[in-house]
């Protein structure tokens, strides 16, 4: 397994131990791997799934109640509180691995457990304790509180958590310590120094299609096998469902109703004939209706009428002389002395001489 998916994935060798163990005969321990989050329990197989609500039907079987839960993983990415069920109590001591746990973290797991001890003296639930894989970190704990605080042998206390565990513990450093080790210190036990949390789950989650490559396991999920794996309709997914109800619904599609099919006679084609042509086909641009001019006013067409739409009104620019201006409104047929202007004479006789 790859760094990057022991980061992101299943804990490695997670899927090698046993889900829970039994409890330990006289006390109240019980030892188990982490459960998962849904996100990570997507990734397996319906048989594997192992997350905390599957841990409490687990022990409803064996006519047990969890009272309180000790992780000992030194991180946060296998569950949270809003994971666990809100009838379960939590508290969370970092424990790194591979090496034997430092005294104030011995400590901090005695208090723990001596306080849920005494605010639960008239009941019988249980302490369940985890690490990754309910093994080492989780043994060697349980059995430390077993010979410092009860007094066990430590060779009992060591042979006790292995056959109720179902696995022995592995890391040698840990076995030398529980056996020919000093014992730890009990002093500042009976004073708490965290409040356990409370799970913020209500419901259990309804299970999922598991992330299988097995091409039959992922057929099981819809309801027509007919269609090709790849593009399954939305119609056939079957929804969520707990295995335990009995009689599963399963949603099947509305039948298809399709019109007859008629067989015509295809119409033969002949590519010489000559036909009318489509009006719609006609180039011609019908004209424009007087309200259609009205509401879309021509554009502009001189820099004069385009500046008028940008700002206030102004004169039209003057343009240059010309000699063959004319006044219009003048009378040519009045006698040539009544004319106002020389320029006025000027075009009438380059305009009128014969």
């Amino acid at each position: 397994m790859s760094r990057h998916s022991k980061k992101r994935g299943i804990p490695d060798r997670w899927l090698d131990y046993k889900a829970v163990g039994k409890r330990l005969r006289g006390t109240r321990f019980i030892a188990f791997k982490v459960p998962l989050k849904q996100s990570l329990n997507r990734q397996l197989s319906q048989a594997a799934v192992f997350g905390p609500w599957e841990l409490l039907d687990t022990l409803k079987k064996e006519n047990q109640e969890l009272g309180l839960i000790i992780d000992l993983t030194f991180t946060t990415r296998y569950y949270k509180l809003q994971d666990l069920p809100e009838s379960m109590l939590f508290v969370k001591i970092f424990t790194a691995g591979h090496e034997i746990p430092k005294d104030n973290t011995i400590l901090s797991f005695k208090r723990a457990v001596g306080s849920f001890l005494r605010d639960n003296a008239d009941n019988d639930k249980l302490i369940g304790v985890h690490c990754t894989h309910g093994l080492n970190r989780t043994g060697y704990l349980i059995c430390r509180y077993l010979i410092d605080v009860d007094g066990m042998n430590p060779k009992e206390a060591v042979e006790l958590f292995n056959s109720s565990r179902g696995h022995n513990i592995e890391r040698q450093n840990y076995l030398q310590d529980l056996l020919y080790g000093p014992k730890r210190s009990n002093t500042g036990m009976d004073q708490p120094e965290q409040e356990p949390q409370r799970g913020c789950a209500v419901h259990q989650p309804a299970h999922c299609a598991p992330m299988s490559d097995s091409r039959d396991e992922r057929r099981l999920h819809y309801d027509d096998s007919r269609y090709h794996r790849s593009f399954p309709p939305h119609s056939q997914y079957r929804p969520p469902y707990d295995s335990r109800l009995p009689n599963p619904p399963v949603l099947r599609p509305p039948p298809i109703l399709c019109a007859p099919m008629v067989h015509t006679k295809p119409t033969p084609l002949y590519p010489n004939r000559w036909t009318a042509p489509h009006p719609d086909t006609q180039w011609d641009r019908p004209s424009r209706s007087a309200e259609t001019r009205s509401r879309f006013p021509p554009r502009p067409t001189s820099q004069h009428q385009r500046d008028t739409r940008r700002g206030p009104l102004l004169p039209p620019p003057l343009p240059r002389y010309s000699p063959a201006w004319t006044d219009h409104t003048n009378d040519y047929h009045r006698p040539e002395e009544q004319w106002t202007s020389a320029r006025r004479r000027h075009h009438y006789r380059h305009t009128n001489m014969e």
